[in-house]
């Protein structure tokens, strides 16, 4: 097969007419050749930290959509369907992306649990680690979000960390907010990427000390104009990643609005592509072509070097998206579940108490880390009560794998006036988590929750809705297209009983995510994510 058009050469730096010759699915050679074709065939864009599971989907139905985009691969950590299902939730993941024609790269979940301060469906030890990390599929050492347990040398941890350095395998990071000394000895350890810087300053400092910077855009956590500007000195050093990405944002784009956004920048195309195309490849050994003879035909044709427009996208060779429609076909695959409570009670949600002041999370827009703030209470008949006025709900976390008492706290900027969401997508052990304005509403989103095995739900006073997610409680059976229209209808109702967030569900599922200071819930209690520690709700 021939494919003739304008080629961009990332590490030469320049772009000129030719033609691609393919053969069983490798690059035969590429030269150059006039013609008169009008698209730039370029290296697919790569996602160089995923959590596939965050977009509801199962692995082959992600693909569907990410190759209009023009991905062709992503580095994707599995961690969410392990919190729920161990081992043979990441065999899942492997075996249903295996399915489809598209570039899975899973890494061994470093922390199942997350942490001990919280109630997870599973354990995966370094004994587990050594196995997953011996399998060929597992590319890496995925995110090791308990840094404290690196900085305090946890014998567990460390072992993880060994049996990767052992199987010469990277080890992706997790430190948000983490520097000076600390960021030296997580980095001397063995980490060697990291998603969560939220400022330029923090950015600059790992990549100084020689971590490679992953620049994050997903649907709750934005950071890349926080970081872009670093793109012109350290583009060597940097990728793109959406780590958690909603499917209604999916539909809409991935790795391509990034270099879209850095390009109308002003930043020189090149280097943006490097970090969008080659990086990924290099830093995790990836088995994906970068346009060269000999690589494996994986490639994209687009419009032009501005929008980025996919025009097709080729996988070993074969077109897998062409002319506004996506060529991979639906696979069959078994629905997953770790669901084991019973319906609540409106009782089991109420707090007693005569307290003055309590500890209320203030979640932020665009960010996974919270603020610790001081509230005054509202008390009716006994019982800590929602606060419309000061914006300052009710929320809970429910363990999801037996029946035990319901976590409670209070968080502000939800926004909501009535009625309750709740989800079952709750990082990182995925049990029940709900906000709203009443005990009777936050029971009722709850046991609709429970009632499903898993999905994300909105009630009102006369409405109810809900997506079930029936394989782990955190993805869907359907399409893409079903669950992305579904997801908006479901977002469009949280936004009418009063949210102002951009992306209400994706925010509230990173509410119980511990390894993200400072305030958080967890099925067990209120948790300082700076000081590591349970903390009081009352003052």
């Amino acid at each position: 097969m021939k494919i003739k058009g304008n080629i961009v050469d990332i590490q030469n730096k320049r772009i000129f007419k030719g033609e691609l010759t393919l053969k069983n699915g490798k690059i035969l050679s590429v030269v150059e050749k006039e013609h008169n074709k009008t698209g730039y065939i370029m290296p697919g864009f790569i996602d160089a930290h995923i959590h596939i599971e965050s977009s509801m989907l199962v692995p082959s139905e992600f693909a569907k959509i990410a190759v209009t985009h023009g991905t062709v691969s992503t580095v994707s950590d599995p961690h969410e369907i392990a919190n729920v299902l161990g081992v043979p939730g990441v065999e899942f993941m492997i075996e249903n992306g295996k399915k489809v024609p598209f570039k899975f790269n899973f890494g061994a979940p470093s922390c199942v649990p997350a942490t001990s301060f919280e109630s997870a469906g599973a354990i995966i030890d370094s004994n587990d680690i050594k196995t997953l990390l011996q399998n060929p599929d597992i590319k890496y050492l995925a995110e090791m979000m308990n840094y404290p347990g690196v900085l305090f040398d946890d014998a567990e941890v460390i072992k993880k960390i060994a049996w990767a350095k052992h199987f010469n395998k990277p080890v992706d990071g997790h430190a948000p907010g983490v520097i000076g000394d600390d960021i030296t000895k997580y980095i001397n350890a063995g980490m060697s990427t990291d998603h969560e810087c939220f400022t330029f300053e923090e950015a600059l400092e790992k990549l100084k000390k020689g971590m490679k910077v992953i620049v994050r855009e997903g649907s709750a956590a934005k950071n890349f104009e926080a970081l872009i500007g670093l793109l012109p000195e350290h583009f060597e050093n940097m990728m793109f990643c959406s780590d958690d990405k909603h499917p209604d944002d999916l539909l809409l784009s991935h790795i391509n609005n990034l270099c879209a956004r850095a390009v109308a920048k002003g930043f020189d195309v090149f280097n943006v592509l490097q970090v969008a195309c080659l990086n990924p490849v290099k830093h995790y050994n990836l088995d994906v072509g970068v346009l060269k003879e000999g690589d494996a035909a994986d490639f994209i044709i687009v419009e032009d070097l501005k929008t980025f427009k996919t025009l097709q996208t080729y996988i070993d060779g074969a077109l897998v998206f062409n002319n506004e429609k996506s060529l991979i076909e639906t696979v069959n695959f078994e629905n997953l579940n770790n669901f084991n409570c019973k319906e609540k009670e409106v009782s089991d949600f109420r707090i007693a108490s005569s307290a003055k002041n309590i500890r209320v999370i203030e979640a932020l827009e665009g960010q996974l880390v919270t603020n610790e703030i001081i509230e005054n209470t509202k008390i009716e008949a006994g019982n800590l009560v929602s606060n419309l006025e000061k914006d300052v709900l009710k929320m809970t976390v429910v363990n999801r794998y037996k029946d035990d008492k319901p976590a409670m706290a209070f968080i502000k900027n939800f926004g909501l006036k009535e009625g309750a969401i709740a989800s079952s997508v709750g990082h990182d052990s995925h049990n029940i988590i709900a906000v709203g304005v009443s005990d009777a509403a936050i029971c009722k989103a709850v046991n609709l929750i429970i009632k499903n095995k898993g999905g994300i739900c909105a009630v009102s006073n006369t409405t109810e809705k809900v997506v079930p997610l029936p394989i782990a409680g955190i993805m869907s059976d359907k399409s893409g297209v079903v669950i992305g229209q579904q997801y908006e209808v479901l977002d469009k109702m949280a936004k009418a009983l009063g949210s102002q967030l951009n992306a209400p569900y994706m925010t509230l599922s990173f509410m119980a995510l511990l390894v993200i200071p400072s305030l958080k819930l967890s099925d067990k209690g209120l948790f300082n994510g700076k000081d590591f520690k349970f903390t009081a709700l009352e003052v």
